[in-house]
């Protein structure tokens, strides 16, 4: 998430590693005796920094000397280790805000405390954010209005999937057709799927504006979700390169406030879209509902 944490400098008497939305898996530190509740505001401190005379959205982290492995969990990620991280971004939204510290000892025993802060202003946010998430959260579905219709195979160029759509040969999962939602939250960047059978599915979201697939210039950057999909989150299957399996990456063909355009490109290693001209694509085309 290159706008939102940036790169952190890992000094080596530390020991902390800034983290996706999903957490890296860490080994516990053996041998160390456990830390009791009292003992933790000895060492946890956090730091909100203080910009242009308002309570800001970045953050300092301290656990020096915290014989424990601990985790701070903020709006869109979490750090783990003990030592000390300098001011880094961890909300995109103003209001009452929430750090979740975990402290787990060696003998496996666990500590959970709750930091409430408030943030006045956000500072240096991809614009992106308020596009997918709103004020702090945005729920998309499918857009009935595209033509020929809002999922299927098409042209790498085109604006729909133009070529087989689900009204013609399947390929779709009922419960994440149409009259279901996705919703993207902005705190913890949680992707929630609503199926038309009243379940949900949890994962994670975030995006690169800065990323795309080589020589496609008609890609703004690319989104990513683990955990789970977007609606339908499948190639569009058959013969297709993809063999219809699910997709995590996806090219960001438009993002305005009221819509949302995703493909991926289903062709051969290799393929130079705007070299090689037309290839085979998947098309999702979703609009906002608020």
């Amino acid at each position: 998430m290159k706008n939102i944490i940036g790169i952190l400098v890992i000094i080596a008497a530390m020991a902390f590693v800034s983290c996706d939305p999903v957490e890296k898996r860490l080994d516990f530190n053996k041998g160390l005796s456990s830390v009791t509740d009292a003992e933790i505001s000895n060492y946890i401190k956090i730091e909100q920094e203080i910009r242009e005379g308002k309570k800001s959205n970045y953050f300092k982290f301290t656990s020096d000397g915290l014989k424990a492995l601990t985790s701070f969990q903020y709006g869109t990620g979490k750090v783990v280790g003990t030592g000390t991280v300098d001011f880094i971004q961890c909300f995109i939204v103003t209001g009452e805000q929430e750090f979740i510290v975990t402290v787990k000892n060696a003998d496996g025993s666990e500590i959970v405390k709750k930091y409430p802060f408030s943030v006045d202003e956000c500072f240096n946010v991809a614009p992106e954010w308020a596009l997918f998430c709103g004020t702090g959260s945005k729920t998309w579905t499918w857009n009935d209005d595209a033509d020929p219709d809002c999922y299927g195979m098409g042209d790498v160029f085109a604006d729909t999937p133009g070529w087989w759509v689900p009204a013609w040969g399947g390929d779709v999962d009922a419960l994440e057709w149409k009259g279901a939602t996705m919703t993207f939250f902005a705190v913890g960047s949680v992707l929630t799927k609503n199926r038309t059978d009243g379940s949900t599915v949890n994962g994670n979201f975030s995006f690169d504006m800065e990323k795309k697939y080589p020589l496609y210039d008609r890609s703004l950057g690319q989104l990513y979700t683990s955990g789970t999909t977007v609606l339908n989150g499948n190639a569009y299957g058959g013969d297709s390169h993809w063999k219809g399996g699910p997709v995590n990456v996806y090219e960001i063909v438009k993002l305005t406030e009221d819509d949302l355009e995703l493909i991926i490109i289903d062709m051969p290693d290799g393929y130079e879209p705007d070299n090689q001209g037309w290839g085979q694509s998947t098309h999702w085309i979703f609009k906002a509902l608020d």
